[in-house]
This record gives structure tokens, sequence and C-alpha cells, in this order.
């Protein structure tokens, strides 16, 4: 089924940009062409995004692209789609990656099997209140949040999956 997303390049640095592109595109199959603005929040970086159409599992394909170049800051997102839950996916330089369930509007969902794994496994309600923090991605968020911002009115690019 197909399904779209968007891809936010929050910061990378200039000389990355290009490979950057040849991965979004190796996984479209689709040539790649990202107007990469300054990230006001970090001068010396740059930052674009793109919306992208493919099938299901894309979003984790392009995560799994970006993921090469551990210096830069991105988020995929992936929209729900027939029989399939949406997925978001956060990635933060000395962070690692963030992978989330996503609903309909955009919140991360934690499913039941997870929250009563947690529940069980806190001792206490500080642990409880970590653990669920941490479920949610809130740190990554945390720390993407000023990016975010500072590219709002960026120029989108539209991409389309070819195979």
């Amino acid at each position: 089924m197909p399904t779209c997303g968007v891809v936010y390049v929050h910061s990378t640095p200039l000389a990355v940009c290009q490979h950057v592109e040849w991965a979004i595109a190796r996984v479209l199959t689709a040539p790649v062409n990202l107007q990469w603005t300054v990230q006001p929040v970090d001068p010396g970086m740059r930052r674009a995004e793109c919306s992208w159409t493919g099938r299901s599992g894309t979003g984790a394909e392009l995560a799994a692209a970006l993921r090469q170049w551990p210096m830069i800051r991105f988020e995929v997102t992936e929209e729900p789609s027939a029989g399939v839950d949406g997925e978001r996916f956060m990635h933060v330089p000395g962070r690692g990656l963030f992978h989330g369930i996503m609903g309909a509007s955009g919140d991360i969902q934690l499913g039941e099997d997870r929250l009563r794994a947690i529940m069980a496994s806190a001792r206490a309600p500080e642990a409880l209140a970590h653990a669920l923090e941490k479920a949610l991605g809130t740190a990554w968020d945390a720390e993407l949040e000023p990016f975010r911002y500072a590219g709002d009115g960026a120029p989108v690019t539209l991409l389309t999956r070819v195979g």
C-alpha cells in the first residue's frame, strides 16, 4: 500500500549534504536535489526537508540510510496506511536513533504490552516516569525542538519513490 511521509534533516555539515541526498535517492530510487538552507540554531550547519511517497516501510529504510552519519540531526515520519501504523524516527548525535509508533494525530503511541512491561519493571514513581519519558522519546523531542522551529517557512522538496 502506498504511503507518504517527511524527511527533516535538521542539521548536517555542508560536506555531508550531497551524501544525504544520495542516501535518500538510493532508498527512493529517484534523483534527489534538496534545497539546503543555513540552520539558524547552528549557522555552520545546513538543513533541508522533503516530503516523500512510497510503499509502507520506506520511512524505516530512510532512517537506516541517514543513520550512517552520526553527526546529523534528522527526523523521518511515515503516515499510517491501510493496516499499517505510522512511524517516527528521530536521530540526535550522541543519543542515537529513536523509533516510535505514530498515531493519526502525530503522537507517539505506546501499546498495551509495552505499558504493562514498563509498569511491571518500575520500582518507584520516578522510575515509572523515567521509563515512560524514554518510551515516548521525550529527550529526542527536547533536543530537536529548537531545530524544528528554526525550519518554519523553509522550502520543502516533494519526492516520489519509483520502485
